[in-house]
């Protein structure tokens, strides 16, 4: 199996919103404000929207539930879902919930992005099946997303 570089994903979020404990863990929904992606074949912004809805599970597993549109640079919209999980060291996700930044080596932070567009010049997202690795900075997370090849 091989992969290639297919963008980099910058995303802008709001204040979390707190649903608290639920029957499968503690709930949170963190809306998106907007940010940035950019690519080999495609670059643009991301539109103010979408969420991130977690889930941290009492192993201490955080699951991603992430869904934005994109809009690339010649106006195109692309639907993006990503399913992840992120762990680690107790002391290292503290650090991360205190806005530190943290070497994302130290932590496992990996999300499946999934693509839907109806415009022809992107329909090549349609048909492909990605991974990628983040990274939870400060200012937000960042996803380094690689297509399978």
């Amino acid at each position: 199996m091989q992969s290639s570089p297919l963008m980099t994903l910058r995303v802008e979020l709001g204040a979390a919103q707190k649903i608290g404990r639920a029957p499968h863990g503690t709930r949170t929904t963190v809306p998106i404000l907007g940010g940035t992606f950019e690519g080999p074949r495609l670059r643009g912004k991301v539109l103010p929207g979408g969420g991130d809805w977690t889930l941290l599970r009492e192993d201490g597993v955080l699951e991603l539930d992430l869904r934005v549109t994109l809009q690339t640079d010649d106006g195109a919209l692309v639907l993006m879902r990503s399913f992840g999980l992120r762990h680690g060291p107790a002391d290292v996700i503290a650090a991360i919930a205190r806005g530190e930044s943290v070497d994302p080596a130290s932590y496992y932070f990996r999300t499946l992005p999934r693509f839907e567009t109806g415009n022809g010049r992107y329909a090549f997202l349609n048909r492909l099946l990605a991974v990628s690795t983040g990274e939870r900075r400060p200012d937000g997370p960042v996803y380094a997303i690689h297509e399978i090849r």
